[in-house]
């Protein structure tokens, strides 16, 4: 399995991801929202959208984070994959992403802007690919990646979960 994950990395060309994982951007529109017209939290223009391939391994998580807009994951190949969210109210929900929708498994999901969110490849020793689709397009400005402290402190109930999905 490890040599098909560096395949993968490989012909797609991955780099290592901040919350973990690897992508690579594959659009970028080039089109722009002008700042005027975003939401009030937003500094500068943003692209209409943008898209990645992302890279997920049995030991690979991504770390739970948040981003300013809505995200949207598509499902290509691979494990499925357990997304986690909580809202700004506290209330954690599981989805899971795959290509069994007769099992309940979504080929794609929205995780809605401004909840912090995680993911893990469900079986062991295993990969999933995915997409994310962000509108208005992805910035390092609007991504937020807690410690494991911080999100405990704005979480308490949920330390368990915060500390499985964190790195640190």
């Amino acid at each position: 399995m490890k040599e098909t994950i560096a395949q993968i990395i490989s012909k797609l060309a991955l780099m290592p991801h901040p919350e973990g994982g690897y992508f690579k951007e594959t659009y970028r529109s080039v089109g722009e929202l002008k700042e005027a017209h975003l939401d009030s939290d937003y500094n500068g223009n943003r692209n209409y959208a943008t898209c990645i391939y992302f890279l997920l391994t049995s030991d690979k998580f991504s770390a739970l984070h948040r981003i300013k807009q809505d995200e949207i994951w598509h499902f290509y190949d691979g494990s499925p994959i357990r997304l986690h969210s909580i809202s700004e109210a506290g209330i954690h929900t599981i989805t899971v992403i795959g290509p069994d929708v007769l099992k309940g498994e979504t080929p794609q999901f929205v995780v809605p802007g401004g909840c912090w969110f995680a993911a893990e490849v469900i079986h062991e020793n295993a990969y999933s690919l995915v997409g994310c689709t962000v509108s208005p397009g992805f910035s390092f400005d609007d991504f937020e990646l807690k410690s494991r402290k911080d999100l405990t402190a704005l979480f308490p109930d949920k330390k368990e979960l915060i500390s499985k999905l964190t790195h640190h």
